[in-house]
């Protein structure tokens, strides 16, 4: 049995954009077609937002009408929120959108033998027919797209085209080429239609073969190799291109002519780009691994053959590794968008924004078990960057201190203007906490805590601090107003009172703020303040209701489950501590429909499943994910059915159902086997790290399961698994092997009972 590979292929080139193969270092993406007579290479920038009016927008000034709200709806005014705006129209944050595209064009030309690849370890896709082969990569080294094209005979012409899906007609466009003896110069500037801001885009050409101006490009005779280097930026005012050119052309040889000879890969330069940004991007990558013993024959099919073999071992796999590589290749500047990096339309679904009430954090929740810092800094560069804004929010919309997050941000803007009647965004309090648990899990797993995090989470327990002022008359304090994103309750409108991840998330971010702030008059109040919360409510069916408010009906047909927030991601809710609340979450759960079949809806459904040890329905999202064609043959996904709408959920968040489904931790606690759907009876996760500071490789199979323990920590922690649990003391540095003969199926775990393992250090 061999490894599972570690990339994808296709016999075609793509036909459609959306089946392009990806590279990207975080900041420049490419999208890669592989036709070997019209190739293109779609250059994308996570910088790239079409100005649309938004960046001026402020939040709704509200805090003088909050009380009159509050009063309303404690009042028992169901329908107090539906006039909480200030009449605006719903605004859109400035919609991401690509830059170019680069084409090569060679003479029209028979060709066979055709290949082109994906390699995920190096982020190089390739593609070959004959002695043509193309190689194009993003570099993290170096933060340039490099394309190397070779062949015995090249002829090709080469341009930079704005011309994509959805451009706007207002665009001013210009071209340029110059050329000069150490490679031609290629540019393009789009600027914005009434607006002062502008992109450019600059290709530097190099080539051994005779090169001539072809407006708006070059062409290129008789060469046998060409390196393309290109580069975007987004500017006011004018780009200094020439500064640009000189970056460039630095990051090459110095270079005496070549013109007739066969240089090779090295007297370019490109062996060298290639060997920087490969020791960055592989090391990341190869961190962590699954293997589920498939089929060696089925592993070496295409992906798109694959993808018709929803219940193929090798699928999962290759989709695992799909999603770290895109993952990693989506963050960097900036976290993975709702299409990653990547689009080719200027039109793209919701702005291809980040939306942070739910899409994000999924998107990103393997970052820390995966071994991925690189997206878990990604996430925070977003976040410090717009902490400013956050403040405004909450200053503006509750007259209160510390920070409020939006529910959309286009990357630039934090501040709340994205709202609507049925989508009352910015009553949404409990974003700030959810963005910044990611933040707490990469401090838990690394152990050591970032000021800034600490300082952030500060500002959330001061928010809670102003905000919550009103009791019950039970006296315990009560969440008003409310939004559970994006849902409402049956009978009353989509403002409300106490919904369960605003009162999760307030008990989460008090507690945490506390922790991060130990031994301060801070700490004991926010401590008291999270005690006077009110607990979850279980309804009349006997589920965690969405809203603990009496009399608020729940909807159980949506695709958000922000309701169970308290057993994903947070550890409120589980079958150890809480048990009693654990059954009702699980009750919400099978209660919950799908209604439009969105991916994340699906796969959010698996982890919170995940999480209650419900092998049957983790299996039962894959299903209708794997088999409800929402792969591209690219790999990356689509967010509804059918490929319908390029989105980035699916790609990214299927690795971490499938970590959760077999290792879960805590700071004081590792689960192990949780949720293993019966498909998959043997396999091997490699490299996973937890949030007691171990880094963990499990094997299983029927007969046994290996978990080899490696702390970076002196620690005791409790181990769980379906046979029992017992406690475990790990000492840095010393390999801690546990062996469980014949384990069980999944579920819920017997008191601690002696220890259910033989154990080796």
């Amino acid at each position: 049995m061999s490894a599972p590979a570690r990339g994808t292929w296709e016999p075609l080139p793509a036909a459609r954009w959306e089946d392009a193969f990806l590279s990207g270092n975080g900041t420049h993406g490419a999208m890669v077609f592989g036709d070997p007579n019209s190739d293109r290479v779609i250059v994308n920038h996570h910088r790239l937002v079409r100005p649309n009016g938004s960046a001026q927008a402020r939040p709704p000034a509200l805090a003088g009408r909050l009380a009159d709200l509050q009063d309303r709806l404690l009042a028992g005014d169901v329908t107090a929120g539906e006039d909480f705006t200030d009449g605006r129209p719903l605004l859109w944050v400035q919609p991401y959108h690509p830059a170019f595209q680069v084409r090569l064009r060679r003479p029209a030309a028979e060709w066979s033998g055709y290949r082109r690849e994906v390699d995920f370890s190096t982020g190089v896709v390739g593609a070959e027919c004959g002695s043509w082969r193309s190689e194009v990569f993003v570099s993290r080294a170096d933060d340039v797209v490099v394309q190397y094209v070779t062949e015995s005979d090249l002829t090709v012409e080469v341009t930079l085209d704005h011309r994509l899906p959805g451009a706007p007609t207002g665009l001013t466009v210009g071209h340029s080429a110059v050329l000069a003896p150490d490679g031609a110069l290629l540019t393009l500037r789009a600027r914005y239609p009434d607006s002062g801001l502008a992109y450019t885009g600059v290709t530097l050409v190099v080539t051994d073969g005779p090169t001539r101006a072809a407006l708006p490009g070059v062409r290129v005779e008789g060469a046998r190799s060409l390196l393309l280097l290109t580069r975007v930026r987004r500017h006011a005012g004018e780009l200094d291109v020439l500064a640009e050119a000189r970056a460039l052309r630095a990051l090459l040889p110095r270079r005496d002519g070549h013109a007739g000879t066969d240089p090779g890969p090295d007297a370019f330069g490109y062996a060298r780009l290639l060997a920087r940004h490969t020791a960055l991007h592989r090391s990341a990558y190869l961190r962590t691994a699954l293997d589920l013993h498939a089929d060696d024959a089925e592993r070496a099919l295409p992906g798109s053959e694959l993808l018709r073999r929803p219940k193929s071992p090798a699928l999962l796999e290759r989709l695992f590794a799909a999603g770290r590589y895109h993952l990693l290749s989506a963050a960097g500047t900036l976290p993975p968008r709702l299409t990653g990096l990547w689009t080719a339309d200027w039109d793209t679904a919701w702005s291809g924004a980040f939306t942070t009430d739910a899409n994000l954090n999924l998107q990103t929740a393997s970052a820390a078990a995966a071994a991925l810092p690189e997206v878990t800094e990604a996430h925070a560069a977003l976040i410090h960057g717009q902490l400013t804004h956050w403040r405004e929010n909450a200053r503006t919309v509750f007259g209160a201190r510390g920070v409020v997050a939006p529910a959309h941000t286009d990357g630039e803007s934090g501040l709340v203007h994205h709202l609507s009647r049925e989508y009352p965004l910015h009553v949404w309090t409990a974003g700030a906490d959810w963005l910044l648990k990611p933040l707490v899990d990469h401090d838990e797993t690394r152990g050591a805590r970032d000021p800034r995090l600490g300082a952030a989470l500060a500002e959330v327990a001061y928010f809670y601090e102003d905000f919550l002022t009103r009791t019950d008359d039970a006296g315990q304090l009560v969440i008003v107003p409310s939004y559970s994103p994006e849902n409402r309750p049956a009978n009353a409108g989509w403002v409300t009172l106490n919904a369960a991840m605003d009162l999760s998330a307030a008990r989460h971010a008090l507690r945490t703020a506390a922790g991060y702030h130990p031994g301060t008059e801070d700490a004991e109040r926010w401590r008291a303040l999270a005690g006077r919360l009110p607990p979850h409510r279980v309804n009349a069916e006997g589920a965690l209701a969405e809203w603990a408010w009496p009399g608020l009906d729940d909807t159980y047909d949506h695709r958000h489950l922000s309701h169970l927030y308290g057993v994903w991601p947070l550890d409120e809710i589980n079958p150890y501590d809480t048990p009693e609340l654990a059954a009702a979450a699980h009750r919400a759960l099978e209660l919950r429909g799908p209604e439009n079949d969105s991916a994340h809806g699906h796969l959010h459904h698996a982890l919170v499943a995940a999480r209650l040890r419900d092998g049957a329905r983790v299996a039962g999202a894959l299903d209708n994910v794997l088999a409800g064609d929402y792969f591209h043959t690219s790999l990356m996904s689509a967010h509804y059915p059918n490929r319908h709408v390029y989105n980035a959920d699916a790609a990214h968040t299927l690795p971490a159902v499938l970590i959760e489904m077999l290792v879960q931790s805590t700071p004081e606690r590792l689960v192990l086997l949780p949720a293993l759907p019966a498909a998959y009876p043997t396999g091997r996760l490699r490299g996973v790290r937890t949030r007691f500071g171990a880094e963990i490789d499990l094997t299983w199979s029927p007969r046994e399961a290996t978990a080899v323990i490696r702390p970076a920590r002196t620690h005791r922690i409790e181990v769980r698994t379906s046979l029992g649990a017992a406690p475990l003391d790990l000492v840095a540095g010393e390999d801690h092997v546990l062996t469980l003969g014949a384990w069980c199926p999944p579920q819920l775990p017997p008191p601690m009972e002696g220890t259910p393992w033989q154990h080796a250090r």
